[in-house]
């Protein structure tokens, strides 16, 4: 029996190991479970002897600090296997705070608190200003014609002053409109769906402006001052940063000011700039300006280099320089150069006072998270929901070989991604403002946000160029796609580069400020604290042991070991993102000690984390969507495509990491057998072609999910406008839908002729085959069909004077705003 006991007993501790590792259990608890073991099978004194030693020196933390842990500090010290970090990249991991994107590098992530989290919803005060002043703003100018000004019409610019779009995010107590975060960016959808001018103008003054610096750090005189002005568009401001020399770098800035005192005795700044890419430049009567300040007689006391500054300058201060504008792929919003030579402002315009002097590389970074976090995926979901009407509806109204192009399983192909990353685009946007709105600053989510929702509205973009053909190509008041298709590299572009955010940004910054542990390791090494290194480093290590073991086993049972904060259709995908954080958190380690320093080099291989990263918050968002708008069971279609859609770039991601990580033999490991694995358990594979053929189908009926996905944008209803003529002819087009079978019908029986349907009209009525009202319907349907199709045409006068043909109609609309 004493001999059996020890084989009975092999399964329980298994499962005891199993369980320990999974959940992560105390050191003097793992240390228990072994003296248990060592216990039932009788071993050795020398044996016990080691365990003891072991168990002393691990589990007192004074031994374990002069045993172990101090080595491995001058170890780590010798071979650089932690990231060091600058003074630059300190404040911009510093800048903001950690929010749920933290879950996923813990590989535990609380998904019950995830699917908490607040996702709010417009008020009604808000909803009154989107269908007053913002649908109106929208009425007054089509793009079209903003192009052909090549600037917003004169009675555009003061409407949007009148109604104090400028002042959204200006508190009410300095005459703004004191909006919620969502709110603003809910206003951008809609003005995104008519003009990107629209967005790029009103942009800049609600999120990187003077507005949003003055607001978090200005003085109270500053605000008072300033702030009125600003909301009511007494002042257009802009904001400096960018550089010859210092595009994504902005931190290499080399604009300067130099503090000297004065004949009055007063303290002054003489600033020196050349400035690149601003925008509202050209017009701006308040310039924000970043740049480093210089003290050579330290007036200031803070030694001669004081550090990269914000400052105010009015544009008419002696010096500045707007005499130019850049042509940002044509597209005419105002974007300039800007230079100042010797440039004499008092040291009080400062923003924030002498105080916040050396103090604006911080500012900055975490001011850029609105334009980040909540201008682009505004400006890029409210593109997102434009395409998805339009392709909808000329997919539904264009016609090849007798049939409607929307029924072709190659159109139906980009019309269901256009659907779908659609649906999943408006859940981040919504569920990030949420955040913001409570509170947080998650400079890690807003690279993630700035950096997929452009790239994915360039997606949607370029396949509705694709569905449209040559409707999309030919420009003209017709033409509801071109001019977004041209300004789609724009957002790509500003505000850091793309390449950059996802390369560096997301991941080889994220990875320290919202790791457990790194930072705590990397502050407590930098400083010689033994005692915050030892604790940190222990826990590192446990963690990593939890990670390890939750890393086989939600893989082997394919997620299914994790709790699912829900029920039902979505519950396998909360396991999922268990799985796949359990995974990068895993491999993030894994990364971190084997390439340790030069991990933020490696570029290629950060890119892929972030996609993981990135692609586990943008399902996160999605799932959450689902359940906060009722888990309505028409929209599972589109969670089931988006979801499978993020687990298959999880999958493409990870794969590329196992393929790519250069570690000594355990890469020879990874890229065989480790990766063969993931590939025969996937964490993700494509959609069906049946819930793609489902969506494409939904999208094109009226109502329904085709509202649900749009809701927002702007939708004129007068059919000399674009899109209303194309809505009205899509309206129709279903309408006759069912006449025109019943008349293909009797045509192929032999009642009528053989020819299309659409010729067979007036013979169907006369045959008693339709009645006169659907004969009436169907040939209104044609008549709005043919002209919806229809491209603009010019005489080579009006292309080359770049004039529009007179339109009456369009005329006396404009006369009656």
């Amino acid at each position: 029996m004493p001999l059996l006991q020890p084989i009975i007993s092999i399964p329980i501790f298994t499962l005891l190991l199993l369980l320990f590792g999974y959940i992560g259990v105390p050191l003097w608890l793992w240390f228990t479970y072994l003296a248990t073991i060592l216990i039932l099978f009788h071993v050795s004194f020398w044996i016990w002897g080691i365990f003891g030693a072991a168990a002393v020196i691990l589990n007192v933390p004074l031994i374990r600090r002069k045993v172990i842990t101090t080595p491995i500090m001058r170890m780590i010290r010798a071979f650089n296997v932690l990231p060091t970090i600058s003074e630059t990249e300190k404040a911009a991991i510093e800048a903001g705070t950690v929010w749920i994107e933290g879950e996923f590098f813990s590989g535990a992530p609380n998904l019950k608190r995830m699917a908490d989290e607040p996702y709010p919803q417009v008020t009604p005060d808000i909803q009154a200003f989107l269908d007053g002043p913002v649908e109106q703003v929208c009425r007054m100018a089509t793009d079209w014609e903003i192009y052909r000004r090549k600037d917003l019409p004169p009675d555009v610019w003061d409407y949007l002053k009148q109604e104090r779009f400028f002042g959204m995010m200006i508190p009410k107590e300095y005459g703004g409109l004191g909006f919620s975060n969502l709110a603003y960016s809910t206003v951008m959808v809609k003005l995104a769906s008519r003009s990107f001018i629209h967005t790029a103008t009103v942009g800049v003054t609600n999120s990187l402006g003077p507005a949003k610096l003055l607001l978090n750090y200005g003085t109270q005189a500053q605000k008072d001052y300033y702030l009125p002005r600003l909301a009511r568009g007494d002042e257009i401001p802009c904001f400096a940063l960018t550089e010859p020399q210092a595009g994504s770098d902005a931190a290499s800035i080399t604009s300067y000011g130099v503090v000297f005192r004065g004949e009055d005795g007063n303290l002054y700044l003489r600033l020196n700039f050349r400035k690149r890419y601003i925008t509202l430049g050209a017009i701006a009567t308040l310039i924000g300006l970043a740049f480093k300040l210089r003290d050579p007689e330290n007036l200031l006391d803070r030694g001669e280099e004081v550090g990269i500054t914000c400052v105010l300058v009015p544009a008419t201060t002696p010096g500045v320089v707007l005499e130019r504008r850049h042509d940002p792929m044509g597209v005419p919003f105002y974007n300039s150069p800007i230079e100042g030579h010797d440039v004499i402002v008092p040291i009080e315009q400062i923003i924030g006072g002498v105080e916040q002097a050396g103090q604006g590389w911080k500012m900055l970074m975490q001011t850029l998270a609105a334009g980040r976090g909540i201008s682009f995926p505004a400006t890029c979901t409210g593109i997102a929901k434009l395409v998805t009407r339009v392709t909808s509806a000329h997919a539904t109204v264009r016609r090849q070989f007798g049939l409607s192009i929307g029924r072709f399983e190659g159109i139906e192909e980009p019309l269901t991604r256009i659907a779908g990353l659609t649906y999943l685009m408006e859940a981040a946007r919504i569920y990030t403002c949420g955040a913001v709105d409570q509170g947080e600053r998650p400079s890690v989510i807003s690279a993630i946000a700035k950096y997929h929702f452009t790239e994915l509205s360039r997606k949607i973009i370029n396949d509705g160029m694709d569905i449209l053909g040559g409707s999309g190509i030919c420009r003209g008041s017709r033409n509801l796609l071109a001019t977004i298709y041209i300004a789609t590299p724009i957002p790509i572009t500003v505000e850091g580069s793309n390449i950059l955010t996802r390369t560096m940004m997301i991941f080889g910054q994220g990875v320290i400020r919202c790791h457990p542990y790194v930072y705590q390791e990397i502050a407590a090494l930098n400083r010689g604290d033994a005692i915050a290194f030892d604790r940190a480093l222990w826990q590192h290590i446990g963690l990593m042991i939890r990670n390890s073991f939750r890393m086989i086993l939600l893989s082997l049972s394919r997620g299914y070991f994790a709790r699912s904060p829900v029920t039902g259709a979505t519950a396998k995908y909360y396991r999922k993102l268990a799985w796949a954080s359990a995974t990068f958190a895993c491999l993030t380690d894994l990364a971190l000690i084997t390439l340790g320093g030069t991990l933020k080099r490696r570029e290629m291989l950060s890119g892929r984390f972030a996609d993981v990263l990135s692609w586990m918050y943008l399902g996160t968002a999605t799932l959450r969507r689902f359940d906060a708008e009722g888990r309505n069971p028409d929209d599972l279609p589109l969670v089931h495509w988006a979801m499978q859609y993020a687990f298959t770039q999880i999958q493409q991601a990870s794969e590329g990491i196992f393929a790519n990580l250069p570690i000594p033999v355990l890469g020879a490991l990874f890229r065989g057998s480790v990766i063969g694995g993931w590939r025969l358990n996937p964490i993700g594979t494509l959609p069906t072609d049946a819930i793609g053929h489902q969506i494409a189908q939904n999208l094109q009926i009226p109502e329904g999910m085709r509202d649900r996905l749009t809701i927002g944008i702007y939708l004129p209803d007068h059919p000399d406008e674009a899109l209303g003529r194309l809505e009205q002819a899509f309206r129709l087009s279903v309408q006759a839908e069912n006449i025109l079978k019943t008349i293909k019908t009797a045509s192929r029986i032999g009642q009528l002729p053989h020819a299309k349907p659409e010729s067979l009209i007036d013979a169907a009525f006369a045959a008693g085959v339709i009645t006169e009202e659907a004969a009436r319907l169907v040939r209104e349907a044609e008549r709005v069909r043919d002209d919806s199709i229809q491209v603009d045409a010019f005489t080579l006068e009006e292309y080359q004077h770049c004039k529009q043909p007179t339109n009456k109609r369009m005329l006396a609309m404009s006369q009656d705003i």
